[in-house]
């Protein structure tokens, strides 16, 4: 990615354009938007958006699949007795997603209406008529021999490496794993290269197994990282318990630096003038399977936390915490199952920017998908009526100022694009960036991350993650 990105002046203001799109208006509060009629599920009709309550989650309640702590043992046994499919670790993530509620309302991995329902709308109608947004498929894949290991049983025992039960499906379903329609409507393409078809669906069984869902344990990694993994409902409470009267998401998969700073501190600044009085920021790193390449989650994490030391975001009004899913690089199709899960974390606004979930074409030397394409179709995606969608125009480092800028087209000689591959050659040959660029304890500790990987390369053991 060449450039950050921040708000756009350019948002509409008349009432009426929402019927057509859902970007936040720059007007005083309160304000109508586009949303589902609870009476009849069709879009159009308006509803007020109230100060200080949070946003419903999809369905209108936050549906966790846990075991009640009291009937855990007794479930361990009774997996124990059932046929078992081992999970993967990309499997276990969605365990992890769907038992939190991050894809509220749906109660398990997915049976053959809601895949299709996914795949060829993007969403899912419930039984009373309205629609919620799902754009990925959350599904699990099973081979010839799992399924005639299932044989008539309806219910079957998710379990780890070890052969420790996780969750039981019941009510099971089972059905064709069309792979080629599968990878062809989520990404819009099936060229080879595409990494989480590479990871998780090309070798996977010819099957889909899709049932209702209940976790024994919730789900931790123990890896120093478990106590940011809040979930949709400890979200929920801790921006009541800061007195939240409005929550903006932005989802990142990469360090922190200044241009997404000025990003999230000039999109509170346009809240509170919208007439918000405590809008707190959702930051929201991507903790689930990320490709080769990409920096991991413990050093994101590490990078984030001296962010805030260094006061470059200010503590008081932003929350860190891990989003469990794992990445497709879809683009367009995936933004919306981002914005669609902070939805259930209680969000009522999400930033989004150039290429949301993109990634570089895997044969050719361009993108995958168009840079603009993800905001536009969030804006208009079934679903995701309630949501206010933030677009952001570009920044870039503005050599009068020595730091990060909106980027004014009627100087443009001012201004430096320090793309991802520039920051990444910066940091592994140890030299710094323009001052201003990024904080300084956060760049120590991308050096750091990419002096571990040239020690790894040279057959040296390399440090730990710092703690």
């Amino acid at each position: 990615m060449a450039a950050i990105s921040s708000l756009s002046l350019k948002t509409p203001t008349k009432i009426q354009s929402l019927t057509k799109t859902h970007y936040a208006i720059p007007l005083n509060l309160p304000f109508s938007c586009r949303s589902k009629s609870k009476r009849t599920g069709s879009i159009g009709s308006r509803t007020r958006i109230r100060c200080g309550l949070l946003i419903e989650p999809d369905g209108g309640k936050l549906v966790e699949l846990f075991v009640e702590e009291s009937q855990r043992e007794l479930k361990r046994e009774d997996a124990l007795k059932l046929p078992k499919i081992k999970l993967t670790k990309i499997d276990l993530e969605w365990v992890h997603v769907l038992s939190e509620g991050w894809a509220s309302p749906l109660k398990g991995f997915m049976r053959e209406d809601e895949f299709l329902q996914t795949l060829h709308f993007n969403s899912i109608r419930l039984e009373d008529g309205s629609v919620v947004n799902m754009s990925v498929p959350i599904v699990l894949a099973i081979d010839d021999s799992q399924k005639n290991l299932i044989g008539g049983s309806s219910s079957v025992a998710l379990v780890d490496d070890e052969n420790n039960p996780i969750a039981i499906l019941s009510d099971i379903e089972i059905y064709k794993h069309n792979k080629e329609e599968r990878i062809a409507r989520t990404w819009g393409t099936t060229a080879p290269g595409l990494p989480y078809v590479d990871e998780a669906i090309t070798h996977s069984g010819n099957w889909l197994i899709g049932g209702d869902l209940k976790v024994i344990d919730p789900v931790k990694y123990n890896d120093g990282l478990d106590r940011f993994r809040l979930s949709p409902a400890e979200l929920r409470d801790e921006f009541t318990r800061r007195n939240a009267d409005a929550v903006f998401a932005f989802q990142l998969r990469n360090p922190v630096h200044n241009g997404h700073a000025l990003l999230m501190t000039d999109t509170r600044r346009r809240l509170l003038e919208m007439g918000y009085k405590n809008p707190v920021l959702l930051l929201h790193p991507l903790g689930g399977y990320t490709k080769a390449d990409d920096v991991p989650l413990h050093w994101r994490m590490k990078q984030h936390e001296k962010v805030l030391e260094d006061g470059v975001l200010d503590p008081e009004t932003t929350v860190v915490s891990i989003f469990p899913s794992p990445m497709h690089y879809a683009g367009p199709t995936e933004v919306q199952w981002h914005a669609k899960a902070r939805i259930n974390a209680g969000a009522n606004f999400y930033i989004v920017g150039r290429d949301p979930a993109g990634m570089s074409h895997p044969l050719e030397k361009r993108d995958l998908y168009d840079a603009d394409h993800g905001k536009k179709v969030l804006s208009m995606a079934p679903g995701l009526e309630r949501l206010n969608i933030l677009p952001f125009r570009v920044a870039a480092y503005d050599k009068t100022k020595n730091g990060m800028a909106f980027f004014d087209p009627s100087r443009p000689q001012d201004f430096i694009f320090i793309s991802g591959t520039k920051m990444r050659t910066l940091a592994k040959n140890n030299e710094n960036p323009p001052d201003g660029f990024m904080c300084p304890g956060g760049w120590k500790v991308l050096v750091e991350y990419y002096d571990s990987l040239a020690a790894a390369e040279n057959g040296r053991v390399a440090e730990p993650v710092p703690s």
